[in-house]
């Protein structure tokens, strides 16, 4: 039974994976060498974050899995690998930033539409294949943030609206948090301390971004 229900959610997954990248293949405006370059990008920054994630999972882990790794990996991972995760895959950015050399403009556009795409799609499958209606909330939010981006996406810099999308996508999840005391991404439980400073990180950017702009 678990092994069916953890097939079942790599399914999901990865089919909003997959849907993610169409759409941002679809919606970007760049040419086709600047779009081939930022969908290898995102899949390489993909399949690191899958490989952060069992690594932060065997991490936690860690006794459990010197005795018995068979118990650490049958079992899927929980919130605190997924947080770890994130933390190890923006080092992997700054490192990449540092160097190769790497335009944080070039994947962060690829990144956030592959992430709205795909987070909107697994919220979506999870209704149809689990009967979630408790996921309506966070889909229509989904919803109204992939509207936002196509209407801005060519008309504010990348680093200012993915802050302005993770502004509201944090706000709109604490919202969603107060009448059912939880939320989540991917599955994954979100703690109110990680939307809490996903927003107030997104907000000092964009106060950062506004400054910026006055000096100019």
């Amino acid at each position: 039974m678990t092994s069916a229900w953890v097939f079942m959610k790599v399914t999901v997954i990865v089919l909003s994976i997959v849907a993610g990248l169409i759409f941002f293949y679809v919606t970007s405006p760049a040419g086709k060498a600047l779009k081939k370059q930022q969908l290898e990008e995102s899949i390489s920054l993909i399949i690191n974050f899958v490989l952060f994630i069992w690594a932060g999972k065997i991490l936690l882990n860690l006794n459990i899995f010197i005795t018995d790794p068979l118990a650490v990996l049958a079992y899927p991972s929980d919130s605190n690998a997924f947080y770890l995760a994130l933390l190890l895959l923006l080092a992997n950015l700054a490192w990449k930033v540092k160097k190769e050399k790497a335009k944080v403009e070039t994947m962060l556009m690829s990144l956030m539409p592959v992430f709205l795409a795909s987070a909107f799609t697994y919220e979506f499958l999870d209704i149809i294949v689990n009967d979630k209606l408790l996921s309506w909330g966070h889909l229509s939010l989904l919803f109204i943030l992939l509207i936002v981006y196509l209407i801005w996406q060519e008309r504010l810099a990348a680093e200012k609206l993915m802050a302005v999308v993770f502004a509201l996508w944090s706000a709109g999840q604490l919202l969603i948090a107060i009448p059912l005391s939880f939320t989540v991404l991917y599955g994954y439980t979100m703690a109110t301390w990680f939307l809490a400073i996903v927003f107030i990180i997104s907000v000092i950017t964009i106060i950062n971004n506004k400054r910026k702009e006055r000096r100019t």
